[in-house]
């Protein structure tokens, strides 16, 4: 009986020194393994060969939408990660009810993070308000004070509103003989605008006080040997930046003003925007070397009330 006890001890040992062997080893067979997969390597089985892998991250607004790599249901919604994915390309599908989907193809790199966080679910039936109460022919829009502008060429008439399309009333008649108009637009200050066609620019004041008549007399400036481009308003909201086929010019919204030419222009329909809160022109104007080719140079002219060039052409304006 002590025989057998001592055999059995012995084969228990032997079998635990195997066993513990065995594991030691497999251990140290599956550590690269399990070292590959703990620094983002994951096994090719086309290639046959550990590769180092990369992700995507989903990020959606709103929130919630339904993943799809291709072609099939990822187990987490917007926002996710969709991690050890080996290097290629794979086809992404976000899908939120009652949204338009997103689609896309989407390059994987290894060990770098492919990002998808620019994506906005935009409503089947999307959000559509008509603001306007009357037929216009043309609009401009406030940000800062968040009002429209409607002009009605027909009937002659200027409209107001609000963003909401509260407060819809008309606030200037048009003059009855100006006739076509070009472009317009408001004054900073919001109390007149000016329209404009090749030879004359007429500026009217709003009436904010009066629905039955306008109190204000247009001003009228005209241009018999020019063509005028295009016309701005200054931030004074007094004097104008005219464009003609000859000059760039500033002039005073008044009766009888007179233009001065500030720059004299090589092109007939020159190019130009105007930055209103800094009193800066750009404008595109062609240079004739003396070669007599030609080529575009893009200018900025500073027009600001306290710069030394502005200040000079008021003063000897004054002066004539």
């Amino acid at each position: 009986m002590q025989q057998y006890n001592f055999l059995t001890e012995a084969a228990f040992e032997r079998i635990r020194r195997i066993l513990f062997y065995f594991c030691l080893l497999v251990f140290f067979l599956g550590l690269p393994f399990i070292l590959t997969f703990a620094l983002g390597y994951k096994f090719n089985y086309q290639s046959l060969k550990f590769v180092k892998t990369g992700l995507i991250y989903i990020k959606t607004q709103p929130e919630g939408a339904k993943v799809y790599i291709n072609g099939k249901l990822f187990s987490q919604k917007s926002p996710t990660s969709i991690q050890e994915l080996l290097p290629g390309v794979y086809k992404i599908v976000l899908e939120l009810a009652a949204h338009y989907p997103w689609k896309a193809e989407v390059d994987v790199e290894a060990g770098k993070v492919s990002r998808i966080d620019k994506v906005i679910f935009f409503p089947l039936r999307p959000v559509l308000e008509q603001l306007n109460r009357e037929k216009f022919s043309s609009f401009r829009i406030d940000l800062k004070r968040k009002l429209i502008y409607y002009l009605d060429q027909e009937k002659k008439v200027v409209y107001r509103s609000n963003f909401d399309a509260s407060n819809f009333e008309d606030i200037a008649s048009l003059p009855e003989y100006f006739s076509p108009i070009d472009n317009w637009n408001i004054s900073p200050d919001e109390k007149k605008f000016f329209i404009y066609n090749a030879h004359q620019i007429a500026v009217l004041t709003f009436d904010l006080g009066s629905n039955d008549e306008y109190l204000a007399t247009p001003v009228f400036l005209d241009y018999d040997q020019e063509k005028i481009t295009n016309v701005f308003w200054h931030s004074d909201s007094y004097h104008l930046v005219v464009l003609t086929n000859k000059y760039i010019q500033v002039i005073e919204a008044r009766a009888l003003a007179r233009p001065i030419n500030l720059v004299e222009l090589n092109k007939e329909n020159a190019m130009a925007s105007y930055d209103q809160e800094q009193d800066l022109l750009f404008f595109g104007d062609s240079q004739i070397p003396a070669d007599n080719g030609s080529y575009n140079n893009l200018y900025k002219l500073e027009l600001s009330a306290n710069s030394y060039l502005f200040d000079k052409f008021i003063k000897g304006k004054v002066n004539d």
